[in-house]
């Protein structure tokens, strides 16, 4: 008897799972096989080539929905399946379970959110859910239209994150060495509650104000650290990082050429950043560092860049 060839049920299951996370108009990104980090190298270890020449894509730039590149993705590996919420439009309320450092007498995520809707008098509607490796939950809401709201930790109640902008969620069908996620009610999400969408805004920040001395100054690299010190205090959410990267390289070369002086970019684009942060004023400098010192390492000094 001819034997059949073998067929890897467990990569087809999960590309089932990504494509059917797709379907529902969300973006999709691959996480690593029976992890929950995505696939693909860190930021720290970013190569700036291939599809990080302009800069590093995070996962959420790399989600998509786009069905020919899930299938030719999961063709390699059985990764598991994450969905990037921000692109999808989603806020996803993660309800933690308790882990065996916490202090006694600690709620857990479903305990703080039953508390939390009691004080506020108010009832969720039903939604799509998800039961995680660990026995907890992520309830999916739809964001308003026109809203951008970020992931947060804690700023609910205990043991409650949120996963929006800037981060993602392991989709059903994954599974972890805790165990599988799975679908526990599969109807669409339902639109976000006013009154958790007033509770998750952000307090309004205040935005960067440019130096005279940087307005007033004349010439092609004054100009071109004006124009990438405005790229980077306007960068819409969830593009900031990016944005911040690629300033940083551009400016690089500059400082390589003699054209400015490393201090005053660093001090611009930290200014910048830190007038429109969702992120620590040491992860952005961290970010201007790595990416002066990428660019003045590709570029000799001695010219002025192209």
């Amino acid at each position: 008897m001819t034997a059949l060839p073998s067929i890897d049920l467990t990569r087809l299951g999960l590309l089932a799972w990504a494509l059917e996370a797709a379907r529902r108009d969300w973006a999709v990104i691959p996480l690593r096989r029976m992890d929950k980090r995505p696939a693909g190298h860190a930021e720290r270890l970013c190569p700036g080539t291939g599809r990080c020449v302009d800069g590093h894509k995070t996962p959420e730039q790399r989600a998509t929905t786009d069905a020919d590149l899930l299938i030719a993705a999961w063709a390699h590996q059985p990764y598991n399946v994450g969905i990037a919420t921000g692109p999808s439009g989603l806020l996803v309320v993660d309800l933690d379970t308790l882990k065996p450092q916490d202090p006694k007498g600690t709620p857990d995520g479903a305990t703080s959110l039953q508390a939390l809707c009691e004080r506020a008098g108010q009832v969720l509607p039903d939604t799509y859910r998800v039961r995680t490796a660990r026995g907890g939950e992520h309830l999916y809401f739809t964001q308003p239209p026109g809203v951008r709201l970020h992931s947060t930790a804690g700023r609910l109640a205990k043991k409650i994150d949120t996963r929006g902008w800037g981060g993602y969620v392991v989709a059903a069908g994954s599974t972890t060495p805790d165990g599988a996620y799975t679908v526990l009610d599969g109807r669409d999400p339902a639109p976000l509650p006013a009154w958790l969408h007033d509770a998750l805004k952000p307090a309004p920040r205040p935005r960067y104000a440019m130096p005279d001395s940087m307005k007033n100054a004349s010439g092609y690299a004054a100009a071109a650290l004006r124009s990438e010190v405005t790229n980077v205090a306007t960068a819409a959410d969830g593009t900031r990082n990016a944005t911040l990267l690629r300033a940083a390289r551009a400016l690089g070369r500059l400082v390589a050429s003699g054209d400015l002086d490393r201090g005053e970019v660093e001090q611009a684009l930290s200014g910048a950043a830190a007038g429109n942060a969702t992120q620590s004023q040491r992860y952005y400098d961290d970010v201007i560092t790595r990416g002066l010192d990428w660019s003045i390492a590709h570029n000799p000094a001695g010219g002025r860049a192209a």
